[in-house]
């Protein structure tokens, strides 16, 4: 592909070998609907299956279509930002490649970008193929995220979106870590909009990103965009104090007005040590993770490494890429 194209697709893909010859007839029969010519970006993440094998094929057949292979797994938030970074277009499409983010919805991202807006997000209407309790955790999490990060990312988005170009170029000087990307996008400002879907079950397989992967993304995000957990420390903190002080002022007036004998015994003693030690710990392991994300950024190690490109590409990546 000679020509710079006016949209790039980026698709992090990890073990989807069995998904992605549909993956790739739907977003064909996407892209020749498009108002512009477009590329898609598919980053393999590490995958133990044939993955970067059909991926490669697609690009050798199809000059729209480029790999890249990541060194091992990095995660999903680095797949995605190493494909943001190889992204040459005018708007930039990041979706997941199970596709549960119907392909077709491009085009109505499209329509909205053309209108003028430079964020455009995919939001979910409903989530009838989730579990009854990703539901609720989901809706938790994110009424927890508005409430108290700094950033106001729409209900049920994901990582569903458009970005214009000149945001693109914004989000690449945010190279932190411990990505949220969500939230990185949120964050940025710029005119934003939304469109709706109606998101569907996985084409084939099984779901690759399980419980505790979830709740590390979710605690990312708290830590990356608030400083609840740090003033969560403090209050509990400060309960403690007026706690122990108020104990105080009854033992001494107890002692003083002879008011009775107060439970004798090691049970209650080491009960309340355990408590005030417990809370310790975890005050202390707050604070631990937020020195843990200073450490990771002062180590300037890179977001990711690539081991192969595949696709005839006229031009240099980002100089962001890292």
């Amino acid at each position: 592909m000679n020509q710079a194209p006016t949209y790039s697709v980026v698709i992090p893909v990890f073990n989807e070998e069995d998904g992605l010859h549909e993956l790739y007839r739907q977003l064909t029969e996407v892209l020749a609907e498009l108002d512009a010519p477009a590329e898609v970006i598919l980053v393999d993440d590490g995958s133990r299956d044939k993955s970067f094998s059909i991926m490669k094929s697609f690009s050798e057949k199809d000059p729209r279509f480029f790999a890249v292979k990541l060194s091992r797994n990095f995660g999903h938030q680095m797949a995605l930002t190493a494909g943001c970074d190889y992204a040459r277009g005018e708007a930039t499409i990041t979706m997941d490649s199970d596709l549960q983010d119907p392909p077709r919805v491009i085009l109505e991202m499209a329509k909205k970008w053309r209108e003028g807006f430079e964020i455009v997000f995919a939001v979910r209407k409903t989530r009838d193929v989730d579990s009854r309790f990703k539901r609720i955790s989901a809706l938790l999490f994110y009424h927890t995220l508005k409430r108290f990060a700094a950033i106001s990312a729409p209900i049920n988005s994901a990582d569903f979106r458009l970005v214009d170009k000149k945001v693109l170029k914004s989000f690449q000087r945010l190279r932190e870590k411990n990505r949220y990307i969500r939230g990185m996008f949120s964050w940025l400002g710029y005119r934003q909009a939304e469109v709706y879907f109606d998101r569907e079950a996985r084409f084939v397989g099984e779901t690759k990103y399980p419980l505790w992967k979830m709740v590390k993304l979710g605690f990312d995000a708290l830590v990356s965009f608030s400083n609840a957990p740090l003033r969560l420390c403090m209050g509990f903190g400060l309960m403690m104090a007026v706690c122990s002080f108020l104990i105080g002022i009854v033992t001494i007036v107890g002692k003083i007005w002879h008011l009775g004998a107060f439970v004798a015994g090691w049970a209650s003693l080491f009960v309340l040590i355990s408590f005030i030690g417990g809370i310790h710990l975890f005050m202390l392991g707050i604070l631990g993770e937020y020195l843990a994300r200073v450490y990771d950024e002062v180590r300037g190690r890179p977001l990711y490494l690539v081991s192969e490109l595949s696709g005839s590409r006229p031009y240099e990546p980002s100089e962001f890429k890292s």
